[in-house]
């Protein structure tokens, strides 16, 4: 993956330093992805509370990422930040789980949240800072996917503290999460410092070295509303197809399922360098929506044990090709003195907001239609608002053709 210009190259085998950072931090959403809404339900709450907690846990990354990341490059070092957020979930896993109060519970979401979301965009933002114009942010991120793995495999075969109660799943939480600020500690401080602001220049944007576009150009824009529709969609994933498949199929293979996903995307993100080079992030944002729609749209029409199982596969589009074309789309905007909020901000418009809704209005739909026909009207709106990702990216690159001829 390639950097902007500015951006120092690192030492040999300096990517390998923020590995342990990555296996750590994502065994804390190996819990939190496939459990919280099982969590939310066993506390009591029906499902549009669920809804309604799950849209403040996801509308917490709007602000908090934001902050997070306005006071690193403030600072200009990572460190503290990243420790703080990391060490939310600690703080309130297990309050969340023994305190059953509405109020209380959306607090706790809320904070939880700011810390999960805030970790893992400064993580990114100072690993795309330090690795460079050599680096490969693939072949390091691929590590916190078989972190996730590994966990959720984990959780689904372990006898004890099995994750279906509420506390059960808020321990592994607290565990998890304490155990993830071990290696930001121990992270070089030079490796969390950002480096003195290079000269003016043009910042590589898509493929070939081109200039960075304005960030309210056509193309970030469009870039942006991708990303939004994509998030939108993916929060019934996330929020709703692990209730799905204990209340509507009946089937408890909830980690079993987010394992085989999470293992579709690793070959895809161990070549994200090579694919965002070829393709270009934008096309393979369209890719992603696109398998959004397709894996939603399985669930509609065949919702049986094998095509659902097989429709998992789909998560190598879904994020795998998802998450480094976001991540190399954001740092080919931003410059590394403001990557931080650049990092922040895009995971606030185009990850918090689309969640916060999406889950706030799946939750009103399983509400109004309880259910197998709630998850079948839930499921086919969103695969046709992840649709219209497509859609934005065809009519882009129709309008880029009609300008280029214009001009010729």
């Amino acid at each position: 993956m390639s950097a902007p210009r500015g951006e120092g190259a690192p030492k040999r085998g300096g990517e390998g330093m923020f590995v342990p950072s990555y296996i750590f931090l994502f065994a804390v959403p190996a819990v939190s992805a496939p459990y919280l809404a099982i969590m939310l339900r066993d506390m009591g709450y029906s499902p549009v509370w669920v809804g309604a907690l799950l849209g403040v846990f996801a509308g917490a990354g709007i602000a908090g990422p934001f902050l997070f990341g306005f006071w690193a490059d403030r600072s200009g070092s990572y460190r503290r930040p990243l420790v703080v957020s990391a060490l939310a979930p600690v703080l309130t896993a297990l309050p969340l789980a023994l305190w059953v109060s509405p109020a209380l519970s959306a607090v706790f979401l809320a904070l939880m949240a700011v810390g999960m979301r805030s970790t893992a965009a400064l993580l990114d933002s100072v690993t795309t800072i330090r690795i460079g114009s050599s680096g490969d942010y693939g072949r390091i991120r691929v590590w916190g996917s078989v972190s996730f793995i590994a966990v959720t495999l984990f959780l689904q075969a372990t006898p004890f503290l099995r994750p279906d109660s509420a506390v059960n799943i808020a321990l592994w939480l607290t565990a998890l999460a304490a155990a993830s600020v071990a290696p930001l500690l121990l992270l070089p401080p030079a490796a969390l410092r950002l480096a003195p602001a290079p000269p003016a220049g043009p910042r590589p944007g898509g493929r070939g070295g081109e200039a960075a576009p304005p960030v309210f150009s056509a193309r970030v824009l469009g870039g942006l509303g991708i990303i939004f529709v994509i998030s939108f969609s993916m929060s019934a994933v996330y929020g709703y197809f692990p209730l799905y498949l204990t209340e509507v199929l009946e089937w408890d293979v909830v980690g079993l399922m987010f394992a085989v996903g999470t293992a579709s995307e690793l070959p895809v993100i161990f070549l994200s360098a090579a694919l965002i080079r070829r393709f270009g992030p934008l096309p393979l944002l369209a890719a992603s929506a696109a398998g959004v729609s397709l894996r939603l749209l399985v669930w509609v029409f065949l919702p049986f044990g094998p095509p659902v199982l097989a429709s998992q596969l789909l998560h190598a589009l879904c994020f795998g090709t998802y998450f480094p074309a976001k991540v190399y789309f954001v740092a080919s905007v931003f410059p590394p003195r403001s990557r931080g909020r650049g990092m922040s901000l895009f995971v606030a418009l185009g990850a918090g907001l689309p969640s916060l809704v999406g889950t706030m209005v799946g939750g009103a739909i399983l509400e109004a239609m309880p259910g197998a026909a709630g998850f079948r009207a839930l499921f086919l709106i969103y695969a046709a608002v992840a649709g219209l990702g497509v859609l934005a990216f065809a009519a882009m690159r129709a309008g880029r053709a009609w300008e280029e001829r214009r001009a010729a």
